[in-house]
């Protein structure tokens, strides 16, 4: 993506899209009002991108015989782990070209670290990692990411905010030594 200004990937629920599996949205002011004067969105909701629907059954991480399930809590034969892991390989390539990705903490399909992982209907342990965000940390280790409990910390915020930045000017300077028969023209849409 060529753009003048850094593309950020952001969980489409933080950016006040009602996609959350109750129909309802976590707008974060930060995101929107102070980084978005710097910074254009690509916003991302893998539950929707996979079609689930809003309202939808709520999901949780499960471990299945030694393997991490995202499985529904109402109905545990709802099994949409290898439908997430797809969206994460489908969605790679976009995010490949932004300058780094904001997600939804403790989600089953978007967190990055605390999420309950649990081992049976009652007992869980906040270690486990959402679907999405573990496909897309392993495949694009160098894809600044966050999630929005961390970014409250100004610490943590500002040090994102250079990673991003720094992303950028690479993107930047890689488009520049394309030649130009070889470039794609690509927006950032709405969807993943």
């Amino acid at each position: 993506m060529n753009s003048p200004r850094p593309i950020i990937a952001v969980s489409s629920c933080l950016l006040g899209q009602r996609v959350r599996y109750d129909g309802t949205d976590k707008y974060d002011p930060w995101i929107v009002e102070l980084l978005g004067r710097e910074a254009d969105f690509l916003p991302i909701c893998p539950e929707v991108g996979i079609g689930l629907g809003i309202p939808r059954a709520p999901i949780r991480l499960m471990r299945v015989a030694g393997r991490v399930r995202a499985l529904g809590i109402e109905d545990p034969s709802l099994d949409v782990t290898a439908r997430l892991s797809s969206f994460a390989l489908e969605t790679l390539n976009k995010l490949r070209g932004v300058s780094g990705y904001i997600l939804k903490d403790r989600s089953p399909s978007c967190g990055l670290g605390h999420v309950k992982l649990f081992s049976d209907d009652r007992r869980f342990e906040r270690n486990g990692v959402g679907i999405h965000a573990a496909i897309v940390r392993a495949a694009l280790p160098d894809l600044p990411m966050a999630d929005e409990g961390r970014v409250q910390d100004p610490r943590v915020r500002e040090a994102f905010v250079q990673q991003v930045f720094a992303r950028h000017r690479r993107l930047a300077r890689n488009q520049e030594n394309v030649p130009r028969s070889s470039r794609t023209k690509a927006s950032p849409s709405s969807s993943a």
